[in-house]
């Protein structure tokens, strides 16, 4: 991808790539979920695959190639869903993107005490400081982390936060899916 940094590794250059694909298809959209397969090996063993992808390009090596999966229940909690995965030998990761609305650590103090999980979100919806972000988060088999965090108010390439350690939580359920 055009904004993919080619110095980061190659997660993050996954990340990226992932992360540049979902804000193409603008915003309010539902969870979206990737393999993520060796390039190299998948160039090897599925060589008509690799062509559709558009992977015909050797000289990259050491990348990773995400693969969407079908579509993530709207119905179902995420941590229920993630719970249900396993993934094939062929899979060296997986990454997950997802939009939430957040709150500034300033606003941890104004939460309501008890209150339901639905009231909880819709008090969350209509507080004045909330931002709306896209969390993109991937894992690796080997335990490899990486997530790239976009604000919806500067949705702009050069404007998305990185790092392993953005999302713990779902990075989490995320490593649970290569669990034995």
């Amino acid at each position: 991808m055009s904004n993919t940094p080619m110095a980061a590794s190659p997660l993050t250059r996954a990340v990226l790539e992932i992360d540049e694909y979902v804000s193409g298809l603008g915003w309010d959209q539902p969870a979206r979920l990737f393999a993520l397969v060796d390039t190299a090996r998948l160039r090897a063993q599925e060589p008509s695959l690799a062509a559709q992808l558009g992977l015909e390009d050797e000289s990259e090596t050491a990348g990773l190639t995400p693969i969407e999966q079908d579509e993530v229940p709207s119905g179902k909690p995420l941590d229920e869903f993630l719970g249900t995965i396993a993934w094939p030998d062929a899979v060296v990761g997986c990454a997950l993107s997802v939009e939430r609305l957040m709150l500034p650590p300033s606003a941890e103090a104004q939460v309501p005490q008890g209150l339901s999980e639905a009231k909880l979100a819709k008090w969350v919806a209509d507080h004045p400081e909330r931002q709306e972000v896209r969390m993109t988060v991937a894992v690796l088999r080997d335990g490899g982390r990486e997530s790239a965090l976009r604000l919806r108010e500067k949705d702009s390439p050069t404007e998305v936060l990185t790092g392993p350690d953005l999302v713990p939580g779902l990075a989490e359920a995320l490593a649970a899916t290569f669990a034995d």
